[in-house]
């Protein structure tokens, strides 16, 4: 089993800045595709972005954050991470962790594994 944890949710102002890390477990970390999704209150789960297997080469975003988060991976530290600069209100949302040990190529579709996930709002 993999096990996701995120940190470095909070509240920021419209126009701020925040980095959230996932730590994962398995001594394979290097092999899973990783991403980010979030879910705003009485709405669906969406993707966010994603980052590929290995060097990390290959990512993926959804286009409203596109220019304003990116995505990474530390594969010594078995962490990702998502920065995300200029925050707006609608992206106010819990942001979740998910990893895909299948080494297919990166898509949005995500994986079986999940984090708890980690509230950020964003004030206006």
């Amino acid at each position: 089993q993999v096990q996701l944890v995120e940190s470095g949710g909070g509240l920021v102002q419209a126009g701020g800045s925040l980095r959230l890390s996932c730590a994962a477990s398995g001594r394979t970390f290097s092999t899973y595709n990783m991403a980010w999704f979030r879910q705003a209150s009485g709405k669906e789960r969406e993707f966010v972005a994603g980052i590929g297997w290995r060097s990390g080469r290959d990512t993926l975003y959804e286009d409203s954050v596109k220019g304003r988060f990116t995505i990474s991976r530390d594969n010594a530290k078995n962490t990702v991470y998502l920065q995300m600069n200029s925050l707006k209100p609608e992206d106010t949302a819990v942001y979740y962790c998910n990893a895909d040990p299948s080494r297919r190529r990166l898509a949005n579709t995500g994986g079986a594994y999940w984090g708890q996930g980690t509230q950020v709002t964003v004030s206006s």
